[in-house]
Protein backbone atom coordinates (compact mmCIF):
# COMPACT_ATOMS: atom_id res chain seq x y z
CA UNK A 1 0.00 0.00 0.00
CA UNK A 2 1.48 3.35 -0.90
CA UNK A 3 0.42 6.63 0.85
CA UNK A 4 0.90 9.75 -1.06
CA UNK A 5 1.61 12.91 0.81
CA UNK A 6 0.57 16.00 -1.12
CA UNK A 7 1.29 20.15 -0.61
CA UNK A 8 -1.76 22.16 -0.58
CA UNK A 9 -0.88 23.31 -4.21
CA UNK A 10 -0.41 19.69 -5.53
CA UNK A 11 -4.54 18.75 -3.74
CA UNK A 12 -5.94 21.86 -5.31
CA UNK A 13 -4.38 20.64 -9.02
CA UNK A 14 -5.77 17.53 -8.32
CA UNK A 15 -9.16 19.32 -7.65
CA UNK A 16 -9.29 21.34 -10.04
CA UNK A 17 -7.53 18.57 -12.51
CA UNK A 18 -11.14 18.85 -14.75
CA UNK A 19 -11.25 22.22 -15.74
CA UNK A 20 -7.25 22.64 -15.20
CA UNK A 21 -6.73 19.60 -18.03
CA UNK A 22 -8.80 21.06 -20.50
CA UNK A 23 -7.39 24.83 -20.74
CA UNK A 24 -3.83 24.08 -19.68
CA UNK A 25 -0.89 21.83 -19.43
CA UNK A 26 2.78 21.37 -19.77
CA UNK A 27 4.34 21.34 -22.85
CA UNK A 28 7.77 19.48 -22.88
CA UNK A 29 10.57 19.67 -25.27
CA UNK A 30 14.24 19.14 -24.56
CA UNK A 31 15.49 22.47 -23.73
CA UNK A 32 12.17 24.71 -23.16
CA UNK A 33 9.54 23.94 -21.21
CA UNK A 34 6.00 26.17 -21.82
CA UNK A 35 2.37 25.77 -20.67
CA UNK A 36 0.07 25.43 -23.17
CA UNK A 37 -3.56 27.14 -22.66
CA UNK A 38 -6.43 25.85 -24.87
CA UNK A 39 -8.55 28.83 -23.99
CA UNK A 40 -6.52 32.50 -23.29
CA UNK A 41 -5.41 32.83 -19.98
CA UNK A 42 -7.70 36.18 -19.90
CA UNK A 43 -10.75 33.91 -19.40
CA UNK A 44 -9.50 32.05 -16.47
CA UNK A 45 -10.89 34.03 -13.01
CA UNK A 46 -7.56 35.05 -10.88
CA UNK A 47 -9.74 34.47 -7.87
CA UNK A 48 -8.68 31.10 -6.94
CA UNK A 49 -6.52 30.52 -9.97
CA UNK A 50 -4.01 33.32 -9.38
CA UNK A 51 -3.77 32.69 -5.47
CA UNK A 52 -3.24 28.79 -6.07
CA UNK A 53 -0.47 29.86 -8.64
CA UNK A 54 1.40 32.27 -5.67
CA UNK A 55 0.94 29.42 -3.41
CA UNK A 56 2.61 26.80 -5.57
CA UNK A 57 5.91 29.26 -6.02
CA UNK A 58 6.54 27.60 -2.66
CA UNK A 59 6.64 23.75 -4.31
CA UNK A 60 10.34 22.31 -5.03
CA UNK A 61 8.95 19.05 -6.91
CA UNK A 62 8.75 19.40 -11.04
CA UNK A 63 6.58 20.06 -12.83
CA UNK A 64 4.68 22.00 -10.13
CA UNK A 65 7.27 24.57 -9.95
CA UNK A 66 7.35 24.81 -13.52
CA UNK A 67 3.24 25.28 -13.80
CA UNK A 68 3.51 27.68 -10.44
CA UNK A 69 5.83 30.04 -11.73
CA UNK A 70 4.82 30.40 -15.22
CA UNK A 71 1.33 30.23 -14.86
CA UNK A 72 1.84 33.06 -12.30
CA UNK A 73 3.75 35.30 -14.49
CA UNK A 74 1.51 34.43 -17.67
CA UNK A 75 -1.90 35.11 -15.40
CA UNK A 76 0.04 38.49 -14.16
CA UNK A 77 0.55 39.62 -17.99
CA UNK A 78 -3.14 39.29 -19.04
CA UNK A 79 -5.13 42.55 -19.82
CA UNK A 80 -6.71 44.19 -17.32
CA UNK A 81 -4.50 41.81 -14.66
CA UNK A 82 -4.30 44.80 -12.27
CA UNK A 83 -7.79 45.32 -11.84
CA UNK A 84 -7.97 41.67 -11.33
CA UNK A 85 -5.14 41.29 -9.45
CA UNK A 86 -5.43 44.48 -6.52
CA UNK A 87 -8.91 43.10 -4.75
CA UNK A 88 -6.44 40.12 -4.07
CA UNK A 89 -3.66 41.62 -2.50
CA UNK A 90 -4.55 40.83 1.36
CA UNK A 91 -4.62 37.21 0.29
CA UNK A 92 -1.76 37.35 -2.27
CA UNK A 93 0.66 38.90 -0.01
CA UNK A 94 0.51 36.28 2.98
CA UNK A 95 1.46 33.63 0.56
CA UNK A 96 4.37 35.06 -1.25
CA UNK A 97 5.79 36.15 2.32
CA UNK A 98 5.75 32.66 3.25
CA UNK A 99 8.16 31.90 -0.22
CA UNK A 100 10.02 35.00 0.86
CA UNK A 101 11.19 33.37 4.05
CA UNK A 102 11.06 29.76 2.65
CA UNK A 103 14.83 28.30 3.75
CA UNK A 104 15.65 26.99 0.10
CA UNK A 105 16.96 29.23 -2.20
CA UNK A 106 14.86 28.43 -5.43
CA UNK A 107 12.06 29.25 -3.66
CA UNK A 108 12.76 32.46 -2.37
CA UNK A 109 13.62 33.28 -5.66
CA UNK A 110 10.68 32.19 -7.01
CA UNK A 111 8.67 34.49 -4.79
CA UNK A 112 11.17 37.59 -5.08
CA UNK A 113 10.33 36.96 -8.99
CA UNK A 114 6.66 36.46 -8.28
CA UNK A 115 6.68 39.61 -5.88
CA UNK A 116 8.24 41.98 -8.70
CA UNK A 117 6.14 40.91 -11.69
CA UNK A 118 2.93 41.19 -9.34
CA UNK A 119 4.75 45.08 -8.40
CA UNK A 120 4.61 45.94 -12.52
CA UNK A 121 0.98 45.04 -12.53
CA UNK A 122 -0.49 46.67 -9.46
CA UNK A 123 2.28 49.41 -8.93
CA UNK A 124 1.47 52.02 -6.21
CA UNK A 125 -1.26 49.55 -4.82
CA UNK A 126 1.32 47.01 -3.15
CA UNK A 127 2.46 49.56 -1.13
CA UNK A 128 0.45 49.16 1.78
CA UNK A 129 1.57 45.58 2.00
CA UNK A 130 4.84 46.10 1.53
CA UNK A 131 6.04 46.28 5.20
CA UNK A 132 4.03 42.65 5.51
CA UNK A 133 7.39 41.68 2.99
CA UNK A 134 10.09 43.87 3.68
CA UNK A 135 10.99 41.79 6.65
CA UNK A 136 12.37 38.47 5.06
CA UNK A 137 13.83 40.83 1.61
CA UNK A 138 15.96 42.80 4.54
CA UNK A 139 16.92 39.43 6.48
CA UNK A 140 17.91 38.13 2.57
CA UNK A 141 19.87 41.45 1.61
CA UNK A 142 22.54 40.35 4.04
CA UNK A 143 23.11 36.90 2.91
CA UNK A 144 26.07 37.22 -0.11
CA UNK A 145 24.12 35.20 -2.35
CA UNK A 146 21.00 37.03 -2.33
CA UNK A 147 22.55 41.11 -1.88
CA UNK A 148 22.22 41.21 -5.77
CA UNK A 149 18.83 39.74 -6.52
CA UNK A 150 16.90 41.43 -3.47
CA UNK A 151 18.92 45.00 -4.18
CA UNK A 152 17.79 44.52 -7.48
CA UNK A 153 13.90 44.24 -6.50
CA UNK A 154 14.05 46.51 -4.13
CA UNK A 155 14.94 48.91 -6.94
CA UNK A 156 11.86 47.62 -9.26
CA UNK A 157 9.66 48.07 -6.14
CA UNK A 158 10.72 51.46 -5.84
CA UNK A 159 10.23 52.33 -9.20
CA UNK A 160 6.82 50.34 -9.75
CA UNK A 161 5.46 51.85 -6.31
CA UNK A 162 6.68 55.79 -6.44
CA UNK A 163 8.27 57.86 -3.69
CA UNK A 164 5.54 56.45 -1.23
CA UNK A 165 7.33 53.41 -1.95
CA UNK A 166 10.51 54.78 -1.00
CA UNK A 167 9.79 55.63 2.81
CA UNK A 168 8.34 52.65 2.79
CA UNK A 169 11.62 50.73 2.01
CA UNK A 170 14.01 53.15 4.12
CA UNK A 171 11.72 52.54 7.29
CA UNK A 172 12.70 48.75 6.94
CA UNK A 173 15.68 48.53 4.78
CA UNK A 174 17.84 51.80 6.07
CA UNK A 175 20.54 51.05 3.95
CA UNK A 176 18.79 51.12 1.05
CA UNK A 177 19.59 53.44 -1.67
CA UNK A 178 17.44 54.86 -3.85
CA UNK A 179 17.35 54.16 -7.52
CA UNK A 180 16.25 57.65 -8.65
CA UNK A 181 19.08 59.58 -6.45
Amino acid sequence: MKIYCFTAFQKILVLKRNSLQRDQWLVHGSVKHKLQWDSPPESFPFDPLVITLAEGLRETKHPYTFVASVGFKELLLVEDAAKKAIPLLPRLIPVLKAALAHSEAEVFNRGLNGLVQLSAVVGPSLNDHLKLLLTSLSKRLMEKQFKEDVTTALQKLEQHGGKECLAIIKSKIPTYCSVFS
